[in-house]
């Protein structure tokens, strides 16, 4: 994530738009990503016009400057009318509902989380893409209002202990089933051994041991 820029002060203050709750979800990741989505939408020598304070996009003029700060409101004006509806990324997912990258996937694999697409991205400095999925900001809202993140937690909780005391279960009965094993291996064993000392009791009855 790139480093906060230091605001000149001397700026002149050309437009400002304050990033609603329903925007951000009260997060301030998912805040830090809406500001760099719309900075990703200017063109390359505006970008350094817009800032993020406060949950607030600005837009300043440094002294001295001749940017087209017109052209930069407008893009910023036009992106922000469906600011609402933009895609959460996963770790602003974690932010938000207060979540592990394990919880993510695990439910997501589960069908709890529903992905709302894919997006892929070039990492900064590498020639490699990563690919990965995004979700409807109103479905991540309708699961932090109906406080899902603790009915899965609670049912993940009981699905393990189930899965415990089956494995224990199972490794019970294989034990039992090794012991038991064992003991008929002894009495064959044993059985074999006395069959044998009567065939000598056999033997010698008959008089062929004088």
């Amino acid at each position: 994530m790139p480093a906060s820029r230091k605001i000149d002060s001397t700026a002149r203050l050309v437009a400002e738009w304050p990033l609603s709750p329903a925007a951000t979800l009260g997060s301030s990741v998912r805040a830090r990503g809406i500001f760099l989505e719309m900075r990703a939408r200017l063109p390359t020598d505006l970008r350094s016009l817009l800032h993020s304070e406060s949950r607030v996009l600005t837009l300043r003029l440094p002294e001295g400057s001749h940017a087209n700060v017109e052209a930069a409101s407008a893009i910023v004006s036009k992106a922000m009318q469906d600011i609402e509806d933009l895609p959460v990324m996963p770790r602003e997912v974690e932010d938000i509902l207060t979540i592990s990258a394990g919880e993510r996937h695990r439910w997501l694999k589960a069908g709890r989380l529903k992905s709302a697409g894919t997006r892929t991205v070039k990492l900064r400095g590498r020639a490699r893409k990563i690919t990965f999925h995004v979700f409807d900001p109103r479905l991540i809202e309708d699961v932090l209002d109906r406080d899902l993140v603790a009915v899965w937690r609670e049912e993940d909780a009981e699905r393990a202990a189930e899965n415990r005391r089956r494995a224990a279960a199972k490794a019970a009965l294989k034990r039992s089933q090794k012991s038991r094993g064992a003991a008929e291996t002894d009495d064959s064993q044993s059985e074999a051994v006395h069959s044998k000392l009567r065939g000598w009791e056999d033997f010698e009855s008959d008089g062929l041991l004088r």
